[in-house]
């Protein structure tokens, strides 16, 4: 009996998309969404959503940071644990100072294997 291809990466494509099937490996950690809300006192909080296939304490999202689009670090939040069973999780950093004249900050994602490297958000600062 053959099998088509095409009904092969349909197959997976339904089981992964449900939750039936998950990755034996995770790769890099992934922003999928950022916000900045303007404080009373002219400071920030951010709002980050990071996506990472945690497995574990040997590998799992443990930092985002928001950067000038100079590359100059404008904050940071520390992930102090694995996220295994909470997927996409959204954690908050409070009293950011983004300087005046920076309209954009990037926000990036960091896990405990890889560092650096998966999907980054570019977002408007509010004024």
């Amino acid at each position: 009996m053959a099998i088509k291809a095409s009904a092969i990466v349909a197959t997976l494509t339904v089981l992964l998309g449900t939750g039936g099937l998950s990755p034996v490996w995770a790769g890099e950690a992934d922003v999928v969404a950022a916000r900045l809300s303007l404080q009373g006192d002219g400071r920030y909080t951010a709002e980050v959503t990071v996506r990472h296939a945690d497995t574990g304490w040997d590998h799992y999202a443990d930092l985002w940071e928001v950067l000038s689009p100079n590359g100059d670090l404008l904050g940071a939040r520390t992930l102090h644990h694995p996220h295994v069973e909470e997927q996409p999780f959204t954690r908050s950093l409070r009293d950011l100072e983004i300087p005046v004249g920076i309209d954009r900050v990037i926000v990036r994602a960091r896990d405990s294997e890889h560092g650096f490297g998966g999907a980054e958000l570019t977002i408007d600062v509010p004024r």
